[in-house]
């Protein structure tokens, strides 16, 4: 049996993303992990795709753009509070905050994220910062 587990957002990043992002990791279960993901104002992600990791996102803060190739199909979609997406497995994907505000983000990863070595970088669309 799993414990519970009750954690309020860390103040300071956990880590950095291999993306650039600072995260703040949240509680996980064995099927699916949960972090915060913080970019600053105009602050550009590096593009990356996973190995093994799909996600869910929701913008709880702030506003940017997000890219996402699937093989042909490709897009870039507005963030601001309240978006939700998906990443599937296998998608490229790269993220940016707007220069006047922060972008914050609450991701669901599935499986939970296995560590280093998850993410391939990929070109995207932008430069990253």
């Amino acid at each position: 049996m799993t414990d519970f587990t009750t954690l309020q957002l860390p103040v300071l990043p956990t880590v950095v993303a291999p993306d650039g992002s600072q995260v703040r990791v949240l509680p996980a279960l064995a099927g699916a992990g949960m972090a915060h993901f913080r970019l600053l104002p105009g602050q550009v992600a590096k593009a990356v795709t996973h190995r093994t990791v799909e996600e869910i996102w929701y913008i709880v803060e702030g506003s940017g753009q997000m890219w996402r190739r699937q093989g042909e199909r490709e897009e870039i979609v507005a963030l601001e509070t309240g978006v939700s997406l998906t990443i599937p497995l296998g998608t490229h994907f790269q993220f940016r905050a707007s220069a006047n505000s922060a972008l914050s983000a609450v991701a669901i990863t599935m499986p939970p994220w296995p560590g280093e070595g998850e993410a391939l970088f990929v070109e995207g669309p932008w430069h990253a910062t």
